[in-house]
């Protein structure tokens, strides 16, 4: 079965799915995006999502290019069309402000924001094996712009991270401020559980994505008695506590077994971490 994407109002076979030249994601990556996972062909937690493009999207001033309702439609159409009615997934729903002359202020007559939405099947095979096993992250400076809460396209500097975590032959790299404490992973939220038994993850702001699935998996903690501290750590604190792990809507929670080469607790996932994946598979919403 072909791939099938929405672009501004058209379902287009993948290879041949296009956006204009001056479009301004492309010519300043001038918008911003979300993923939205799959289980069973359901969309996991997607009011949260929509609630946090409805914000970026306030942001930059960008507006919302359907009506809630006909976004919904339209996310679920692209399942059905790619065949992931059962499937466990990706959705991909990228939104621009639109087509202009290519000139840094925003366009002097009004356009249409662009919007793309796409989806893809997981590779449960790999995440399996990274659930089972752990994966390994190292730390790198955080060079990132100072709106980090705003899910942007603009990723270079994530790119960048990601690309050296993978040369080093890690899964992923924790960004690491001026201050010296972790923020956040190049594509996912940071965690530990301390040497005291707490779950630490990094408080809301500026210098982090509020991760939806970060949300959820606080909203399960707290309702499975375990005690949540929201507060900064850094890669020292890390090194040395009991377990830790990664959030993200691709993968929902990957233990980390090693941080800069150095095992976290025995350097296998820990029963903590894992007990959460289960508690969020319990408390997302599904629809």
């Amino acid at each position: 079965m072909s791939r099938i994407a929405y672009v501004n109002g058209r379902y287009l076979r993948h290879a041949e799915a296009a956006v204009h030249i001056e479009d301004r994601g492309y010519q300043f990556a001038d918008g911003v995006y979300e993923v939205c996972g799959l289980r069973d062909g359901k969309l996991m937690d997607e009011r949260l999502h929509m609630e946090r493009l409805a914000r970026s999207l306030d942001a930059l001033r960008i507006a919302m290019p359907v009506a809630p309702a006909a976004l919904g439609l339209i996310l679920r159409e692209v399942v059905r069309r790619n065949g992931l009615t059962r499937d466990a997934g990706l959705v991909y729903l990228q939104v621009t402000r639109g087509v202009a002359p290519r000139d840094h202020p925003f366009p002097a007559r009004p356009v249409n924001p662009s919007i793309v939405v796409t989806a893809k099947r997981l590779n449960m095979a790999r995440i399996e094996a990274a659930l089972s096993q752990g994966v390994s992250v190292i730390t790198l400076p955080d060079q990132r712009w100072g709106r980090c809460d705003i899910k942007s396209v603009g990723l270079l500097p994530n790119i960048l991270a990601k690309q050296t975590a993978r040369e080093a032959g890690a899964y992923e790299a924790w960004l690491v401020d001026r201050e010296g404490f972790v923020t956040e992973g190049s594509s996912t939220n940071a965690w530990i559980v301390d040497r005291e038994g707490h779950l630490v993850s990094r408080p809301e702001g500026p210098d982090i994505l509020s991760g939806v699935t970060r949300k959820v998996l606080l909203e399960a903690a707290r309702s499975e008695g375990m005690k949540v501290v929201e507060r900064p750590f850094t890669p020292e604190e890390a090194k040395s506590a009991r377990e830790a792990f990664i959030s993200a809507s691709s993968a929902i929670l990957l233990p980390v077994t090693q941080v800069d080469g150095q095992p976290v607790g025995n350097g296998a996932p820990g029963s903590l971490s894992l007990r959460l994946r289960e508690a969020y598979m319990r408390h997302c919403e599904l629809s």
